[in-house]
């Protein structure tokens, strides 16, 4: 277990503002420090945050960092800063700029806390979770992308919507990468250790797995801007379990080399999560069919990779 338990969020948006709050409220943390480009945006997010956390377990201590240097001996570093596709934006043009931010980031990580663990949130999460692992050069087990975390939440809400009942005892599995070619895995969902196979049709899974795949894009239809409270609790969820080395099973984007026969790429696999970070990456018996979907996400994700490298990031 992690004794010194201070956690940085890079990025006080709604997201790390929210997964800031989540952990405060929760009491998993001893410190949380917010920093984010715009100062006053974090200034203001963690006074907030910190009025609420009389109301902690724990009493949590929230702070915001006027700078990168404030953010020192943190044990695990979120990373949510970056920007969102926008108008005419190109898929090149959001992969390099996020890619400069990350840059930045990683840099300061290294240098004031460079024996932290690192969970990546930024988009497109794989490609920039594999950027990290390349300018930070550190163990695999230290650099860890949210995804899995957020996407099972959405599978698992959308079975819950068919089936009517088990709240709360709907598991579900994501794999693949954070985007389009996700691949939410009905073998192995449950609710209350059911089979879904034995709870609902095929069409209705068929269903589950499609509305799992536009679970974003759902609720910014309806905001106009992505979600938070969902993303902010799966980071929390995260944070807890390495804090706590809770040893939880939970799909994140890792680096694989050799696992489900593909190498030097992140991707959405099922891992163990601890004080270590990942503390093994579990291999799915997966069929044919699988396989390929996952292939299909795995060069998805190296053509981003190929972008950043073509572009001197890694140089």
């Amino acid at each position: 277990m992690i004794k010194k338990r201070k956690v940085g969020i890079v990025g006080a948006g709604a997201v790390g503002a929210t997964a800031a709050f989540a952990l405060t409220m929760t009491g998993s943390c001893r410190k949380i420090i917010l920093y984010d480009i715009n100062p006053d945006i974090a200034i203001g997010k963690a006074i907030d945050i910190a009025q609420a956390a009389p109301y902690s377990p724990q009493g949590t201590i929230i702070e915001a960092a006027e700078s990168a240097c404030d953010m020192q001996d943190c044990d695990i570093v979120v990373i949510t800063a970056g920007v969102p596709r926008k108008g005419d934006m190109t898929r090149e043009n959001l992969l390099m700029i996020n890619a400069k931010i990350i840059t930045e980031v990683v840099d300061n990580i290294k240098k004031y806390s460079p024996n932290a663990i690192v969970i990546c949130v930024a988009n497109p999460l794989d490609v920039m979770t594999y950027a990290i692992h390349r300018l930070t050069g550190w163990d695999r087990n230290r650099i860890i992308g949210m995804a899995g975390a957020l996407d099972g939440a959405r599978m698992a809400y959308q079975i819950h919507k068919k089936v009517g009942f088990g709240s709360g005892q709907v598991r579900a599995v994501v794999i693949g990468d954070h985007g389009e070619n996700m691949i939410p895995y009905p073998e192995i969902a449950a609710v209350g250790g059911v089979p879904l196979d034995q709870l609902l049709s095929k069409t209705d899974i068929e269903e589950v797995i499609e509305k799992t795949k536009i679970g974003g894009a759902e609720i910014v239809k309806h905001l106009k801007t992505s979600g938070y409270y969902a993303p902010g609790r799966a980071v929390a969820v995260m944070v807890e379990a390495i804090l706590d080395d809770s040893r939880i099973v939970l799909p994140s984007s890792v680096m694989l080399e050799g696992e489900y026969g593909h190498s030097d790429v992140t991707v959405g696999v099922p891992v163990v999560l601890g004080s270590s970070g990942v503390e093994r990456i579990i291999e799915l018996e997966l069929n044919e069919n699988t396989k390929a979907k996952l292939k299909l996400s795995v060069d998805t994700i190296k053509a981003g990779i190929k972008v950043l490298e073509e572009n001197g990031i890694f140089t």
